[in-house]
């Protein structure tokens, strides 16, 4: 059995070696956010194109000295800058273009002008002027194939010119309950509503494959039609070790098992497969448990990240573990600094003592009310400063 880590490097590797199978589109900048670029983006242009003003005053070569002689027009945004004399300065606005003799701006409110004759501050070479090829130099590469995209990279891409970008198409996903419980109708699927919400905020598009009861054939045969749908089939359910966990043996007939069961609690029994057209992620039943070993160890197949930002915190209450070797992840709330682990006998949601039970964690629904989450693999001490990772973070 691996770490989780390991687990999602193995995902994120398999996502690397497949991402080339997956079809090109083009989008405006509107539309990239959560898309896995197609081909690298070198720079087409020096940006700026030019040398500007970033604040109202008065251009001139800094390497003279005061004071300098006005010249008469003053230079706007969309004006072509005059050429400027030695010991000559022009008055210019915010955003326009310096002559190309001036290389720094002098503020307004420290300028003084008196018969046409310019003083001021002591003032150096670049003082308020965004120069050109700083923020970009021509043919420097910007963005990798396969980088995922965000909102902010409109903003690089737009002042580069470029309004449409190469993309890969997203992952088509096939979502497939099993269990009879879930098949006849007995219990509810919650885990498929949760999948398909994680699989669309990364991103890609979700399918709901219905419902398979716990007989090998047809579980076998229900995940073999849908990876022949599918780029991604995700199943629920039947990963453990019991008389009627039928998944990770079906898939093992379909294609071939990466890896079964990682070193988390609550998820430990997630399984990873290549099949002959798609990639299988076999998660276990118990949401909470879903929950964290998808966001965990499936996320970066989608996202390409294994980075989890997070914030610090203070424990509330001793949280000790039964069984070492494994990491925790402990479901928080937070509170101004102050993270209590949800599901603590002291907390809100009282289902176990001061050992964290991830088994019975891992049913409880009402633990997704918690803020984030703290990965261990060592029992936790109030005062103590923890790491939370933020739902937000695994959940984009």
């Amino acid at each position: 059995m691996r770490t989780w880590e390991a687990g999602a490097a193995a995902v994120a590797d398999l996502r690397e070696r497949r991402l080339d199978r997956r079809g090109i589109e083009t989008v405006g900048l509107a539309e990239i956010a959560g898309r896995d670029l197609a081909e690298p983006i070198d720079a087409p242009a020096d940006v700026p194109a030019r040398s500007h003003a970033t604040m109202d005053g008065y251009a001139f070569d800094a390497a003279e000295e005061y004071p300098y002689d006005l010249v008469d027009e003053p230079v706007f945004p969309d004006d072509e800058p005059p050429s400027l004399a030695a010991g000559e300065a022009v008055r210019i606005f915010t955003g326009a273009p310096l002559p190309p003799s001036a290389n720094a701006v002098l503020k307004q409110e420290e300028a003084t002008v008196e018969d046409g004759r310019l003083s001021g501050s002591p003032t150096t070479p670049g003082t308020y002027v965004y120069e050109r090829a700083s923020n970009v130099t021509e043919g420097e590469r910007l963005f990798e194939a396969g980088e995922r995209l965000g909102p902010k990279d409109a903003l690089l891409l737009g002042d580069l010119g470029i309004d449409e970008v190469p993309v890969r198409e997203p992952l088509s996903v096939g979502l497939l309950a099993t269990g009879t419980e879930i098949h006849e109708g007995k219990h509810r699927d919650l885990d498929s509503p949760m999948l398909a919400g994680l699989v669309r905020a990364w991103g890609h598009e979700a399918t709901y494959e219905g419902t398979v009861p716990d007989d090998f054939e047809r579980v076998r045969d229900r995940i073999a039609e849908v990876a022949a749908d599918h780029d991604v089939v995700m199943t629920t359910g039947g990963t453990s070790v019991g008389e009627a966990d039928y998944v990770v043996r079906a898939l093992a007939d379909v294609g071939e098992v990466c890896f079964h069961r990682v070193r988390l609690r609550p998820g430990k029994p997630i399984a990873v497969a290549e099949l002959p057209d798609a990639v299988a992620f076999a998660v276990p039943g118990k949401p909470v448990g879903a929950h964290a070993v998808t966001s965990l160890v499936a996320r970066p197949y989608f996202t390409g990240s294994t980075s989890l930002p997070s914030v610090g915190a203070t424990m509330a209450a001793d949280v000790g573990i039964s069984v070492p070797g494994f990491a925790y992840a402990v479901p928080v709330t937070l509170d101004d600094g102050t993270a209590t682990p949800l599901g603590h006998a002291d907390s809100s949601l009282a289902v176990y003592e001061d050992t964290f039970d991830p088994s019975v964690l891992s049913s409880s629904t009402r633990a997704t009310r918690a803020d984030g989450f703290v990965l261990t693999e060592d029992a936790l001490d109030a005062g103590e400063r923890v790491e939370v990772v933020p739902y937000p973070v695994v959940e984009r």
